[in-house]
């Protein structure tokens, strides 16, 4: 990755306008854009080995920004975990 692109990326993306928590909704998981899909939904997907493009395919209600969306809520909620000294 050249310094360009590391400062491209590096910030990562406003998932606001696209993560939803409601409280009666999914429990209150994080939704795309309040569908009834969640973060971890996405996430679980990927992680099976499916592409953002088999996932859009699959639910065209979803975007690929919803998938990326997805992935830096999860980038952002990682980052704020709090570590425990060894």
């Amino acid at each position: 990755m050249t310094p360009d692109n590391l400062e491209r990326y590096s910030h990562g993306m406003n998932y606001q306008d696209r993560i939803t928590i409601e409280p009666g909704k999914r429990s209150g998981k994080p939704c795309i854009r309040g569908l009834r899909i969640t973060v971890y939904d996405i996430l679980d997907y990927l992680a099976a080995g499916m592409s953002p493009e088999d996932i859009v395919k699959d639910f065209p209600e979803l975007t690929l920004e919803d998938i990326r969306a997805s992935l830096a809520f999860a980038a952002d909620r990682e980052r704020k975990l709090m570590t425990i000294p060894a």
